[in-house]
């Protein structure tokens, strides 16, 4: 992957808009981190947290913001250093070129609609009445379930299972392992057993979604399970029957979020969140790491703990727990100089603790 010959960085300067500080004949092959940056490669520094590795990589040359100072040269400015980094990264590790067609080994239905544009690779499996959009790149092993319809450009991973009637829009990228349209969990007692709640709705993915490896999404009961366009979900997150995710929220790693909730445009899940059902997540609301959400939480909220409080609040209560040992023993030894007080006043203590003198008893 990457360019051999590399760039110079009067090309790199003019591809990221960025402004130069240096020589623009230097040329360098490839982009690495800062502490592993040689001379020939370009490196960046786009959180000031790792200033003092910039300040000591051997980096060629170092991508960075416009407001960053006391660096020595050269350097790409940026005003956008993020959005940057992305094309750097882009010109030097070009995704790979898909030839359209349909691998010998595949399987694919007869009434399958497969755009000429698409790839599918060895042994994927497309079934009866699927639709696949142009310039979609199927990896093997993948299966695409009865009427299933996938967006143009989409791309989906080796092992993606994509159950019945899912359906995905444009350029929606699913990693390694996820499962799209499996049943909602859903049980009925009926005094000797569980029997399941048919599980007849679908799932709605789109565009622009991600959805990361091992990630799991329920199909709805009726109706639609639903992630809006724009929305990224990381690694093992489980998202259950008929709930609905807003646009361009972020789910990060092994959130689980049960049936029926409705979270808003932008919402910020971080790692290990827990939502009970049926639960409402305004816009922009940001639940922090391992937050256990059992109410519904107003828009531009932030929530940490459990159960979930207002993040200030949780944070005042993290920092008090580690004084609570030292707490105790003062409040014991209290108590001790306190009966000692009330022996000596002749002031007795009864079961319950409550004190009194001999004349109110």
């Amino acid at each position: 992957m990457g360019t051999p010959a590399g760039f110079t960085l009067g090309e790199l300067a003019k591809t990221l808009g960025a402004t130069l500080e240096g020589d623009p004949g230097r040329r360098v092959t490839g982009v690495a981190p800062l502490d592993a940056a040689g001379p020939e490669q370009i490196s960046f520094l786009i959180d000031a947290r790792y200033r003092p590795a910039a300040e000591t990589s051997r980096a060629g040359a170092l991508l960075v913001s416009e407001q960053m100072s006391g660096l020595a040269g050269p350097l790409l400015r940026s005003s956008a250093p993020q959005q940057a980094l992305i094309a750097l990264l882009t010109l030097f590790h070009p995704p790979a070129p898909t030839p359209a067609g349909i691998d010998p080994l595949a399987i694919v239905a007869r009434d399958a609609r497969v755009d000429p544009s698409a790839s599918i690779g060895a042994l994927a499996v497309i079934a009866s009445g699927a639709v696949i959009g142009p310039r979609v790149r199927v990896h093997p092993l993948v299966y695409i379930g009865p009427f299933v319809e996938v967006g143009e450009e989409s791309v989906l991973h080796p092992r993606v299972v994509l159950c019945e009637g899912v359906r995905l829009g444009r350029r929606v990228v699913v990693q390694p392992g996820a499962v799209i349209g499996g049943d909602g969990f859903g049980y009925v007692f009926d005094g000797g057993g569980h029997r399941k709640i048919p599980q007849v709705g679908t799932v709605v993915i789109e565009d622009d979604v991600d959805i990361g490896a091992n990630t799991t999404i329920d199909r709805a009961m009726l109706g639609r399970t639903i992630v809006r366009r724009g929305t990224k979900i990381d690694n093992l997150v489980q998202v259950g029957h008929n709930v609905e995710i807003g646009e361009h929220s972020i789910i990060v790693a092994q959130v689980g979020i049960s049936g029926s909730c409705h979270l808003g445009r932008g919402v910020i899940a971080a790692g290990q969140v827990g939502f009970a059902d049926h639960l409402t997540i305004g816009d922009g609301a940001v639940l922090g790491a391992q937050a256990g959400v059992h109410e519904d939480v107003p828009a531009g909220e932030r929530r940490l703990g459990t159960p979930a409080l207002p993040m200030l609040q949780a944070k005042r209560l993290f920092a008090s727990q580690k004084h609570l040992p030292d707490m105790s023993r003062r409040l014991r030894a209290a108590e001790r100089r306190l009966e000692q007080l009330e022996s000596r006043l002749g002031i007795a203590r009864s079961k319950t603790g409550e004190s009194g003198t001999a004349d109110e008893r």
